[in-house]
């Protein structure tokens, strides 16, 4: 029997290399894609004005027509599916990737709005909604004033 002298730098080595096997397939593209959906809802950003509420949506990628908006007096429901495809050749080899996706956000509004005066604009993968507010909500908002005496 041959006398083997025992090394721990092995064991740590076959311990890396188990990780990064594992962190390999776990961390491919197609996997993050569906981890807790986030590369599918778009990021939004909502303003308010005295007479109008803005939001914006980050989707890039898609066309004018392959988005639906559907605005009720109280919330905005955006919805669409992504379709995306890229092919290489080099060196006569071809690489291929794809990524599909439907996605669907409603985003409720602070403030109720005129539904019927909406108005929207895409370019460059930024949507741009201008919500006017109802005429109630512009008029909610009163000042009073206090009748008394300074105070020093």
């Amino acid at each position: 029997m041959a006398l083997v002298r025992y090394n721990p730098w092995s064991e740590m080595n076959s311990l890396q290399r188990q990780f990064n096997r594992l962190f390999d397939d776990a961390l491919t593209p197609a996997i993050w894609d569906d981890f807790g959906n986030f590369s599918k809802i778009p990021a939004a950003e909502l303003t308010e004005q005295d007479d109008a509420l803005h939001l914006k949506l980050e989707v890039p990628g898609m066309e004018a027509k392959d988005l639906d908006i559907q605005v009720m007096a109280d919330r905005v429901a955006i919805a669409g599916e992504r379709k995306s495809e890229t092919k290489t050749e080099e060196d006569g080899r071809t690489r291929s990737e794809f990524r599909y996706g439907k996605f669907q956000r409603v985003i409720p509004l602070p403030v109720r709005i005129q539904n019927t005066n909406v108005t929207a604009d895409y370019k460059d993968g930024i949507l741009n909604l201008t919500l006017p507010k109802s005429e109630e909500e512009k008029n909610k908002v009163v000042k009073v004033n206090l009748l008394g005496e300074a105070v020093e």
